[in-house]
């Protein structure tokens, strides 16, 4: 059976990031079966949400979903709601802790597009959780404990029932992927 992973880039990031680069290489010389999507999410929260939406419409039912800091955020909500697998690299947690200091003018560090972030924008965000995760089953998380950004101690504390995997060192961009494609690949079921 064919599946398709949409993997998330991060808070001002795109498509373009290396390791979602690395893994779709990946993806192409070692699947038959799976194709991967790595949409330029919108830096506009609620666009994001329908983009992510409309992906899912138009790619379903065999959709998995692979994401990276807020990009594993989005990816534990909508695996959540479609009871499907999910693997999270460095994710964001609930409720998006000191997120307040990206409060007003940002620039994505990959397009240089320049947009403003509100707090109903930051609300919106925060909104897409849910209270309890529902299969932990479903969850693989990478963490890299030199997380520079996100605190790895409180994302493993928040995931203690999911599938962990804790590299000691490294930082949030997760240099370890490499290392850990197959494993992925094996949680995902994919071939």
């Amino acid at each position: 059976m064919s599946k398709t992973i949409l993997y998330f880039h991060g808070f001002k990031s795109s498509s373009d990031s290396g390791k979602a680069q690395d893994f779709k290489k990946f993806i192409s010389e070692s699947t038959k079966n799976t194709k991967i999507i790595i949409p330029d999410l919108n830096d506009n929260f609620q666009k994001a949400y329908q983009q992510v939406e409309e992906l899912i419409n138009n790619h379903g039912p065999n959709i998995v979903f692979m994401g990276s800091s807020l990009g594993g955020y989005y990816a534990l909500y909508f695996s959540q709601i479609h009871n499907v697998e999910a693997v999270l690299i460095n994710p964001a947690i609930p409720p998006l802790k000191d997120f307040e200091i990206h409060l007003g003018e940002n620039e994505n560090y990959a397009t240089k597009n320049k947009f403003e972030l509100t707090k109903d924008d930051i609300s919106f965000v925060r909104s897409l959780h849910h209270k309890k995760i529902k299969k932990p089953e479903n969850i693989l998380i990478l963490l890299e404990s030199g997380d520079e950004v996100l605190d790895y101690a409180a994302t493993t504390e928040y995931f203690a029932a999911c599938h962990l995997d804790i590299v000691y060192g490294g930082d949030h961009s997760y240099t370890s992927l490499k290392d850990k494609h197959n494993k992925v690949k094996d949680f995902l079921k994919i071939t």
